[in-house]
């Protein structure tokens, strides 16, 4: 027997929507803001309400959450204020490894391309700090799941008409929704639009802005400002299988009297490849160690 031979741990998939922030606060804005109400529209299509088809579509999207293990490879452009970053991913599932390409539209310097091969090699040899990282990005998640849930109880929906083969929804808040937390708050003060694939239920987009300033225990706490907004499109990249691949988010507001947060983002997911389930770590970091095209 070969001593030498690492485990690695079986870690739970990442969610559909990878939206997590910084913190709760921002991430809550991040999740579900809206834009203005369009006309109404297409209201008896098919025979049911705009809630319970925003339901359908909440279900639906949580259960590919837990039942969709798929795995991929893709290509990861982020920027943040002035700083934009290439990054290929390959999910695995032991977690997820990454290496950056470019910065700023400049690839690496061999340098830099040394460094971050080092970092990836570090993460294989050690299971249990890539273990750590999984976890946490996977805790960073679990708040917008909760949120998630209980999004067809905090907004009453409308139908809005067609966007091509999309059916849109505009959402208004829900004045009998009581907030189970202090996250869910600001669901009080949003309105929105979501666009669904009708045929499969699935969220293809959602939309919005802050209609107001969120004051967060009377202003102690914090607040954001009015009109942050955001955008997020998923994609069906596959038969049935749909990834996020689009998210810009604008936001503003202060923390604790003091930390004025300023998040400016856009993501851009493409060049998504199926990858094999059982695929190991060393395998998934010898994919990204190939030359960049």
């Amino acid at each position: 027997m070969n001593s030498r031979v690492k485990t690695y741990p079986v870690l739970s998939q990442e969610p559909v929507m990878r939206l997590g922030r910084s913190t709760a606060t921002v991430f809550v804005t991040v999740i579900l803001l809206g834009p203005a109400t369009l006309p109404q529209s297409d209201s008896g299509s098919r025979g049911i309400s705009a809630n319970e088809l925003a339901r359908r579509v909440v279900t639906n999207e949580l259960k590919s959450q837990d039942e969709d293990h798929g795995h991929w490879m893709y290509r990861l452009e982020k920027r943040e204020s002035d700083k934009k970053q290439v990054q290929e991913i390959v999910q695995t599932k032991y977690g997820s490894l990454s290496q950056l390409v470019s910065i700023n539209g400049r690839l690496l310097d061999i340098k830099q391309r040394q460094k971050e091969s080092q970092r990836i090699q570090r993460l294989v040899s050690n299971p249990d700090e890539q273990r750590k990282l999984q976890q946490e990005r996977n805790k960073k998640a679990e708040p917008e799941t909760r949120l998630f849930k209980i999004l067809p109880d905090a907004f009453v929906f409308d139908y809005a008409g067609r966007e091509g083969e999309l059916t849109k929804l505009t959402f208004k808040p829900n004045p009998n929704f009581q907030p189970p937390s202090l996250e869910a708050r600001v669901f009080h003060d949003m309105e929105g639009e979501m666009r669904i694939d009708i045929k499969q239920e699935r969220l293809a987009g959602i939309a919005g802005q802050l209609m107001q300033d969120v004051k967060f225990a009377g202003g102690l706490l914090g607040h954001l400002d009015k009109g942050g907004k955001f955008e997020v499109r998923q994609l069906e990249v596959a038969a049935g299988l749909w990834e996020m691949i689009d998210m810009c988010v604008d936001m503003k507001g202060k923390v604790l009297f003091f930390k004025t947060i300023t998040v400016q983002e856009t993501e851009h997911r493409s060049d998504f490849y199926r990858v094999p389930d059982d695929l190991t770590l060393p395998e998934a970091a010898a994919m990204l160690n190939k030359p960049v095209v």
